[in-house]
């Protein structure tokens, strides 16, 4: 029987993944974790905000522009958890990107109980997210809190205007400097790297970059450091053999294939397909047990009935609305079109010639490789859609060889998740020559945080050795 999928619902989950609230320092004795003195670092007090009772806060103060000091400063909130004066430390990257750091506390940390005592745990704001989050009204109203929402080009191009000409400062190679940054203030010679979903982007350069800083990786729901598919048709598979792993689950007795009714919709509805590859994708982020409704959802609909389907799609973009200091789409907008290639090449890619390039890469798909979507999912994703209509700015290339990770790695994939499929888990696992892949059965994203204390325990074992 189909379950109703409800913005309630939703909302618990978008809650657990994202759990708001606002760290500060307050005045006292400052922490004797500050280490070597670092301009622009407060130091560290007992965090003010109740939520995060028990915990020190500080505030990293990094330039705009490294190669122009005076262009201005970012602040980035940082906390520090588990034992402040324990010899061994843990940074700890959230997703997006644009999650804040600090702010998830209460929700993430409980999953390192394992180790509170041994490790100090370091979170913060990456640039651009936060409370000091780049803010696009508009953007942020249309696509929320998920990534493959198609946006407007209005809300695009006002975003890009909105935030100016350092919105060129946000690539991951920013933020990676920001990292070192706080290693040194924090008087941290080496640490362990724990990256969740973009936090795994983030993670992997960053050992790719200080490889000497990094004691152990651990890389959650992997986003890939190379060759993206700005398509994302290399993971189509990944979507039809998680909606069948869902009608085995548990002996259920699905109506028919969903990959195939899905396929059969979009033949009669093409112009669904961005829709409902959001669609799938966003359940599969919050609440993967909601994906166990679609198999129903989608037979009524390859058989003509698209009443089913429509419940889920009329609500979503209400559903899935988030404020800038829980899910900045700007810093998405400013970060993803700066890092990634796209079929028109990167960020200084002139804008004329970018719509003729992305529909050239779709047309040599195959329908094969396009199954169980079409080309106008391949085509009009909000990915490609959002990057399409960014301005031009100068790119910054990272050469193949300053993305290779050498540092002992533990990666932990879902084989339900379709926000960063087993397909990308097991690239890393094979670029990676000093990795463990662990495949949780029957876990959707974020495996650390979704109830599964064989993962957390784990991760214990490899961060204690």
């Amino acid at each position: 029987m189909m379950r109703k999928w409800t913005a309630a619902s939703v909302a618990v989950a978008m809650a657990a993944a994202i759990w708001i609230v606002s760290p500060s320092t307050a005045e006292g004795e400052r922490s004797a974790l500050v280490g070597a003195q670092v301009t622009g670092w407060s130091g560290l007090d007992g965090c003010t905000d109740p939520a995060l009772e028990g915990h020190l806060c500080g505030v990293l103060t990094v330039p705009v522009d490294r190669r122009h000091p005076d262009a201005g400063t970012l602040d980035l909130d940082v906390l520090v958890a588990g034992d402040p004066a324990a010899r061994r430390t843990l940074l700890l990257l959230t997703g997006g990107p644009g999650q804040p750091g600090p702010a998830l506390a209460p929700r993430l940390l409980s999953a390192f109980a394992g180790i509170a005592d041994q490790y100090k745990i370091v979170m913060l704001d990456q640039r651009g997210t936060g409370a000091h989050a780049l803010d696009c009204p508009q953007l942020q109203q249309e696509r929320g809190g998920v990534d493959l929402l198609v946006p407007s080009r209005d809300a695009v191009r006002e975003c890009a205007e909105t935030i100016g000409r350092i919105r060129q400062h946000f690539h991951t190679t920013d933020t990676v400097a920001d990292l070192d940054d706080l290693r040194r203030a924090l008087g941290v010679r080496r640490w362990a790297v724990d990256g969740v979903s973009y936090g795994t982007y983030t993670g992997a350069r960053y050992a790719a970059a200080h490889p000497r800083h990094v004691t152990q990786l651990v890389l959650d729901s992997p986003v890939p450091v190379t060759a993206f598919d700005a398509t994302v048709a290399e993971i189509f598979p990944d979507f039809a053999r998680v909606m069948r792993l869902v009608c085995a689950a548990g002996g259920r007795d699905c109506p028919g294939d969903p990959a195939a009714d899905l396929h059969t919709l979009l033949e009669r509805r093409p112009a669904l397909g961005p829709d409902l590859l959001n669609l799938v994708t966003t359940i599969g982020y919050f609440d993967s047990a909601e994906l166990a409704d679609l198999p129903e959802r989608l037979h009524a609909a390859a058989d003509g009935d698209d009443g089913p389907i429509e419940e889920m799609l009329a609500p979503f973009p209400d559903i899935v609305a988030a404020p800038a200091d829980q899910y900045s789409q700007g810093i998405q907008a400013t970060t993803l079109c700066a890092d990634l290639d796209f079929p028109w090449g990167g960020a200084d890619s002139p804008e004329r010639f970018r719509d003729r390039a992305a529909d050239r890469a779709v047309a040599r798909l195959s329908e094969h490789e396009l199954f169980p979507f079409n080309r106008e999912a391949a085509r009009g994703n909000g990915e490609m859609v959002l990057c399409e209509n960014w301005p031009r700015m100068p790119d910054r290339p990272v050469p193949a060889a300053d993305l290779r990770v050498r540092v002992p790695t533990l990666i932990l994939a879902g084989d339900h998740d379709l926000g960063t499929p087993l397909t990308w888990a097991r690239r890393a696992h094979r670029e990676i020559p000093c990795s463990r892949l662990e495949i949780v059965r029957g876990a959707g994203h974020a495996t650390q945080f979704g109830g599964h204390p064989e993962i957390n325990a784990l991760v214990a074992r490899v961060l204690l050795r």
